[in-house]
């Protein structure tokens, strides 16, 4: 029989990091100020239910265009040859290592009135644009931000995808379009619904683009007014978050449910 000791730093690491604030968060959004239990947190639900439904929205259209964007670009980097996939790897992830505001930042100065997007669309005789401070700013930052999290896991699964396999389905009288929707794409679906999950949680929970980007707040900007400042208020704040744990468990339910099968489909 295995010892477990080695997984006694992983659960003590879980407890710390993730069981632990799960509670504190749960504790505060049942409670008043006083300690005391209480359902009226659960007032800034309808109070906050546009600003919501806003922030599921961009979520959505977000993750739907990484989706778009990062099917077709993990499929050519899995069929590059090894030496290539590195280095596109390393592409991919170089965003990453650039603090997350310099980024944002950035972007800022593209779209910003007399920015970079603004003297291009000059110097090429195209009027102003007129992106700054709208949704679809948003999206853009979003998109930017947390398409290397929807490309990596699809790339993972498709480069795992049996080569033999397609073959004998070529060999077996598919074409092309059917060896895709027939063998490729049902197998890359662990990888679809790992990227979704990666892109669509944070997106649902984005602060400091919106702001920066769109000039309103979402739902993670409203949370952050709520521990901090002279008006703070963990406990409403906390039910928020309570709100946002929700969806996130759920969302981890279906990427295990369609997860199932991935050790079984690839090599």
């Amino acid at each position: 029989m295995l010892s477990r000791k080695p997984l006694i730093p992983y659960i003590v690491w879980m407890a710390i990091f993730v069981v632990i604030p799960m509670i504190i968060i749960i504790y505060f959004a049942f409670t008043d100020k006083n300690g005391a239990f209480t359902l009226d947190n659960l007032q800034v639900i309808p109070k906050y239910g546009p600003v919501i439904l806003s922030s599921l929205k961009i979520a959505l259209i977000s993750t739907a265009i990484c989706l778009v964007l990062a099917y077709p670009f993990a499929m050519i980097m899995s069929n590059m040859k090894v030496s290539t996939q590195r280095m596109m790897n390393m592409i991919i992830m170089l965003p990453m290592w650039m603090n997350f505001i310099l980024r944002i930042v950035a972007w800022v100065v593209i779209l910003q009135p007399n920015g970079i997007l603004d003297n291009l669309l000059g110097i090429l005789g195209f009027g102003r644009n007129t992106l700054y401070h709208t949704e679809s700013a948003i999206i853009i930052g979003v998109v930017y931000n947390y398409l290397p999290f929807m490309i990596l896991p699809i790339y993972t699964t498709l480069s795992k995808i049996s080569k033999p396999l397609i073959e004998a389905s070529r060999d077996l009288g598919c074409n092309g379009f059917n060896v895709f929707r027939k063998v490729i794409l049902p197998l890359s679906v662990p990888g679809i619904i790992t990227g979704i999950t990666m892109v669509f949680v944070p997106a649902a929970s984005v602060f400091v683009i919106s702001s920066r980007l769109g000039g309103y707040s979402l739902v993670g900007d409203v949370i952050d007014s709520y521990f901090k400042g002279a008006g703070a208020d963990m406990n409403a704040g906390s039910m928020l978050s309570f709100i946002l744990m929700i969806c996130i468990v759920i969302c981890m339910a279906v990427m295990n449910r369609f997860d199932n099968g991935e050790d079984s489909a690839i090599v």
